[in-house]
C-alpha cells in the first residue's frame, strides 16, 4: 500500500537546532504537562538531596546548613549580607545555621578589612572536606543523569532551570561562570 502524506514519520526534533525548536510547539504548556514538570522537580529534589541528607543527619545538620556550606565554599570570603541575598532567608535563620557551622568548626568568620562590622565567611579544612563529601554524593546522581540524557538534553535542562530562576539568580550564575572561566584560563 502506498504511503500517504499523513503516514510519513516526521523527523525527530533533536535534529533541529535547539534555538529553532524552542517554543515551536506550545502543547507542552498544557496544565497536565506543567503538573508533570512539578512532579519531576519535586521527586528530583527529594532524591538529589537524599544522599547528602544522610551525611548531614550524622552531624546533626540539615539542608540549610548544606546550602550555606555550598555557597560559602563557592565564594570564599563571602559576606553574611551577600550570603543572605543568595539564600533569601532571614538573618535569624542564617544566624542559627552559622552558629552550628562555627561550633562544629566547619566555617570561620573574619572581620571585613574596610568595614569591621562586616563578617566574612570561609570554610575551614573540615568544612571543605564535608562540602566535598556532600558534593561527591550528589555528583554521582547528576553525572549518571547527564550521561544518560546526553549533551543536548543537558543544555535543555540548564535552559529550563535558568528560565525558572529569577534575574538575580541568573546574574549570580553568569558571574560565577565568568569567574570560573577566568580561573581555568589562568591555570592553563
Amino acid at each position: 500500500m502506498p504511503e500517504s502524506k499523513g503516514d510519513r514519520a516526521k523527523p525527530p526534533l533533536l535534529k533541529q537546532e535547539p534555538s529553532k525548536q524552542a517554543g515551536s510547539n506550545l502543547l507542552f504548556l498544557r496544565e497536565e504537562d506543567i503538573r508533570v514538570a512539578q512532579d519531576l522537580l519535586f521527586f528530583a529534589y527529594r532524591d538529589f538531596t537524599a544522599a547528602a541528607d544522610a551525611v548531614l543527619g550524622e552531624l546533626g545538620l540539615g539542608r540549610a546548613h548544606h546550602r550555606a556550606l555550598h555557597f560559602i565554599g563557592r565564594n570564599p570570603g563571602i559576606s553574611v549580607t551577600d550570603l543572605l541575598g543568595i539564600l533569601r532567608i532571614t538573618k535569624q535563620s542564617l544566624s542559627r545555621v552559622l552558629v552550628d557551622l562555627v561550633a562544629q568548626e566547619l566555617v570561620a568568620q573574619a572581620q571585613g578589612r574596610a568595614d569591621r562590622r562586616q563578617r566574612l565567611l570561609t570554610l575551614t579544612q573540615g568544612g571543605v572536606a564535608l562540602e566535598r563529601r556532600l558534593f561527591e554524593r550528589q555528583r554521582e546522581r547528576l553525572s549518571a543523569a547527564y550521561r544518560e540524557a546526553g549533551g543536548v538534553a543537558v543544555e535543555g535542562f540548564r535552559r529550563v532551570m535558568r528560565g525558572i530562576m529569577d534575574a538575580a539568580a541568573r546574574d549570580y550564575l553568569d558571574h560565577a561562570e565568568d569567574a570560573g572561566q577566568r580561573g581555568r584560563q589562568r591555570s592553563a
